[in-house]
Order: structure tokens, then sequence, then C-alpha cells
């Protein structure tokens, strides 16, 4: 645990600045340069953590996405979250939806896997959803998501729009319900899943976070999740096969894109603080 994280958020930090007006480009760069300093001290905070968080930041990351708050500031900050199945992803979007609605933060999550194609006649056709993808259907391919729904939902996300996805049932049905999840334009839209990486929509993200963990644990999570869901062992590890060879082809090939590698086996508390010290820094002004 890393107390001087701790230490600032228990503090509270209660010396406010006082706010620019972000309304023209002076106040916006005050406001980036205020933020550099504040996540460059983040990062040196986490190098002295256990198991950090952060464990690569792109070199050129920072300047650019200052860059487009300052140039672009009306647009909602837009940041995926990827990585291979069993990763953490979920884990890591699951705590921050707690602190959202412990903190009322100012965030939407949008999980690219309802964006799977309704698949529900491909599965009667086979029996299962099991033995369709043991006859060759390969899930996870780009070409089994709604990517160009995904990105116009995006796309109006990040003008102020709000939206309705669709939702996906992970029941083995295949079954997509149009317009069935409402989502909200907030300042921060974090979209989640494998698809995030894909090209139609890699581009359009302000930052782009790639949750790394190693092999051996992530078998572990899987089949322990499988367990969970009551999914047959033998079944289980098929599964696993099929998403190891799913996640090689289509989610490691974004790694080296991707702005920030955090470490999937991060301790959630601290993670937690981290949230919390970055909404502290980013609401520290008060009023003229």
């Amino acid at each position: 645990m890393n107390a001087l994280i701790n230490d600032l958020v228990n503090n509270k930090e209660t010396e406010k600045i006082q706010k620019p007006n972000f309304d023209t480009r002076v106040g916006r760069e005050f406001l980036a340069f205020y933020l550099k300093t504040k996540f460059k001290q983040i990062i040196n905070y986490d190098k002295k953590a256990a198991k950090s968080l952060f464990l690569q930041v792109s070199p050129d990351f920072l300047e650019k996405f200052l860059d487009r708050l300052i140039n672009n500031p009306k647009r909602k900050i837009l940041i995926s979250i990827t990585g291979e199945s069993a990763s953490g992803k979920s884990t890591i979007c699951a705590q921050i939806q707690k602190c959202i609605n412990d903190k009322n933060l100012p965030i939407s999550i949008v999980n690219t896997d309802n964006y799977f194609n309704d698949i529900s006649e491909l599965i009667n056709q086979y029996g299962t959803f099991d033995a369709l993808r043991d006859a060759g259907y390969d899930v996870d391919s780009p070409h089994n998501f709604q990517l160009d729904l995904l990105r116009d939902d995006i796309e109006k996300l990040a003008n102020g729009s709000d939206v309705k996805i669709p939702k996906y049932l992970v029941n083995g049905t295949g079954i997509s319900i149009p317009n069935a999840i409402e989502i909200k334009s907030k300042k921060i839209i974090i979209v989640e899943g494998m698809a995030a990486t894909y090209k139609e929509v890699h581009d359009m993200f302000d930052i782009k976070i790639y949750i790394d963990l190693n092999n051996k644990i992530r078998k572990k999570r899987f089949l322990e999740r499988a367990q969970v869901r009551n999914q047959d062992h033998e079944n289980a590890l098929k599964h696993w096969d099929y998403v190891c060879d799913a996640g090689r082809k289509y989610v490691v090939p974004a790694k080296e894109k991707c702005d920030i590698i955090a470490n999937g086996e991060c301790n959630l508390e601290y993670f937690t603080q981290i949230l919390e010290y970055i909404n502290l820094i980013t609401n520290n002004f008060c009023e003229v």
C-alpha cells in the first residue's frame, strides 16, 4: 500500500487553488500544467508501491492528452480499457463503478461486449454456444461485433448526447436486445472490452489503457470464474484455449499502441486511492 497517496487522500489537500477561466486558452493551459505536475507526482508515488499500477506509460502520452484538452475542451474525455480475457479489466471497471456510486463521479462506462452480434439463430442451429464455438465460429472476431454502431454511440457520447446501447445476453442464447441500456454523456466516458482495440474505434480514445497479467494467473482466474458459472471443467479448458488464441490475434497486437500498460494484479484498495486522488486534484479549485 502506498502511504504517500493514502496521506494525500486523507488530508484532502485542504488548500484550494483559485479556479482559472477554462473558457480561455490561458486558463486551460494552466489546468494542463497543473495536471501534468500532479500526474508525474502520482507516477513517482506509484513506483514505490509493492505492486505498481502503472507498468508502462508512453513517453508522449501526457503531452498529447493535455494538448487535446487545451484545443478541444468541450469534447468528453474518452478512455478505453482493454486486455485479454481474465486480465482484470472487468474487475477494475467494477471498482470504478463502485467509486462512481460512492463519490458521484462524472463517469459513464460502456461495455463493448454488449455490441456482439445477435447469433441466436446460429446457436439454435448448432444446439449450444459451445457447439458453435467447437465448429470453428470465431466469436471474438471483429466481424462479430456491431462496430459501426459502437463508433456512432461513442461519437454521440463524446459530443454530449445520451445514447441507448444494445444488451447482449451472456446466458448462452446469443441474443442481443437493441436500445436496452441507457448511457449518460458525462465528463468521462470509459469504454471497456476487447472491441475497444479494433481499428474501427481504437483511434477515438484520448487515453488507451491495456490491463496486463501473466497467463498463469489469468488461467487460474478464468477457471475459477467458470466454476462459479457451473461450467464443465473440460469445456472451460476448451474455451480457455479459444480465448487465448483470440487474444493473441485481436487484443495483444493493440498493446503497443496503448498509452498506459496497467497491472491486472494491482491491489484494488490502492487503485481506489489513486482514483480518489485523481478526483481530488481535478476538483481542487475554488471560485474567484
